[in-house]
């Protein structure tokens, strides 16, 4: 088992909140792509009674994946017996649960898809404040806190009232530029993007996005010296200017939903995604020029996200299928059944590659295109959908597991 040394240990517990540098700020981490900080490491056995440095009990359900901030980790949570949504704040270095503010109280979705949940956005945060997005009355609504848990402000983003497809809500919110940015996707007139001033709440833009259900949370893309907003779904990919909302290209090439957050090259200039919801697909796009599709093939990954390192595609399909493609034609490297169904998304840290089953086994191989290599296959629990999330030495983890009949959600970090 890979340990973090002693001497990282007594520098983070001197520092206490002074972790800016492994901080995981939002869905896909600080550079939007689920990469773990360079230098990052994390263990590769573990189990129930062993590597773990601290597990928490978690109220309620949900599917958020740890944000980290300082010495905090966010995580949002939904009761649906008791008919509230809440923001969930925990110590990194203890998992001591710290504050947890109702956000909502009723309101709550009944038609659910039973792998959602009405917890399912990741918290994002500008390094000042976090953000909480929850569906709620039939509409996503996004609320600011201090870091501490106090309520700055909450607005009704966009309707999200689907009348085919009642699964839930999925999209995370964005930071980018001193904006949060919300996307509700639906069959109703105002399914499209908002932007809000973090500090005040005040809205600053809204686009619309067409009259369909899709799920999918915008990637933060840096290309050409500047940042692009993208997203895949509705039968095309699109990129907006992220602080007009403005669209600046769009492209047939998807179907109708998908899931998964896009990932890019700016070498290559390329861009991929992958769905969805009737077809199935796995592209590339190229972000300048005539945006043609470059490549395509039939690989699935709805729900989770693809993984890009070194100029290599890495996939993990809805049923457990891990790809390795070259990112700039498409062609295979190799395919291996790893077993298992599939919702979590692969976080790279370092040159191994970590990805959470729907049955809680979490695989670990290298980040190789050569050949699969395994590392270690690790059961934590019996459920997992949300993304582990690296820093400190650590994988800091949300699971479920059955305690005397009874589901029972925990975090967990993974490590000494």
């Amino acid at each position: 088992m890979r340990l973090l040394p002693a001497y990282f240990v007594a520098v983070f517990i001197t520092l206490g909140s002074q972790l800016a540098a492994e901080d995981w700020p939002q869905w896909r981490g600080p550079t939007g792509d689920n990469h773990a900080a360079a230098g990052a490491t994390a263990p590769n056995q573990w189990s129930e009674s062993e590597g773990l440095a601290w597990k928490t009990p978690v109220l309620g359900r949900g599917h958020s994946s740890p944000t980290l901030v300082g010495n905090r980790i966010y995580l949002t949570t939904a009761d649906d017996a008791a008919g509230t949504q809440s923001l969930l704040i925990f110590d990194r270095q203890t998992g001591e649960l710290l504050a947890q503010p109702v956000v909502h109280e009723g309101g709550l979705s009944q038609n659910v898809h039973p792998n959602n949940t009405n917890a399912s956005p990741t918290v994002a945060s500008d390094g000042k404040r976090v953000f909480a997005l929850f569906h709620n009355n039939n509409a996503a609504w996004i609320t600011a806190f201090t870091l501490e848990g106090q309520q700055i402000w909450q607005k009704r983003a966009l309707e999200f009232d689907p009348q085919r497809f009642k699964f839930g809500f999925g999209s995370s919110p964005v930071v980018a530029d001193g904006l949060v940015i919300v996307t509700s996707e639906y069959d109703g007139p105002e399914s499209g993007l908002v932007a809000f001033d973090c500090a005040s709440g005040e809205q600053r833009w809204k686009t619309p996005r067409p009259e369909s259900l899709s799920y999918s949370s915008v990637a933060r893309v840096q290309t050409g010296g500047k940042l692009q907003l993208m997203l895949s779904g509705n039968q095309q990919i699109a990129a907006y200017e992220p602080s007009s909302g403005e669209e600046l290209w769009s492209t047939p090439g998807t179907t109708y939903a998908t899931c998964g957050t896009m990932v890019w090259d700016e070498g290559l200039g390329l861009a991929f995604a992958s769905g969805g919801f009737p077809e199935t697909f796995t592209l590339a796009v190229e972000m300048s020029g005539e945006h043609k599709i470059v490549w395509k093939n039939q690989a699935r990954c709805y729900e989770q996200s693809l993984l890009l390192a070194d100029g290599y595609l890495y996939a993990v399909t809805d049923r457990g299928v891990a790809y390795c493609w070259r990112a700039r034609d498409g062609e295979q490297m190799w395919k291996q059944r790893i077993g298992g169904s599939f919702s979590s998304s692969p976080v790279l840290v370092g040159s191994e590659i970590y990805v959470a089953s729907e049955k809680g086994t979490i695989f670990v191989y290298e980040a190789n295109p050569e050949e699969f290599q395994s590392l270690g296959e690790n059961q934590l629990g019996d459920e997992a959908f949300a993304t582990p999330t690296p820093a400190d030495g650590r994988l800091y983890h949300r699971y479920t597991k059955m305690v005397d009949g009874k589901r029972q959600e925990f975090l967990a970090a993974i490590g000494k």
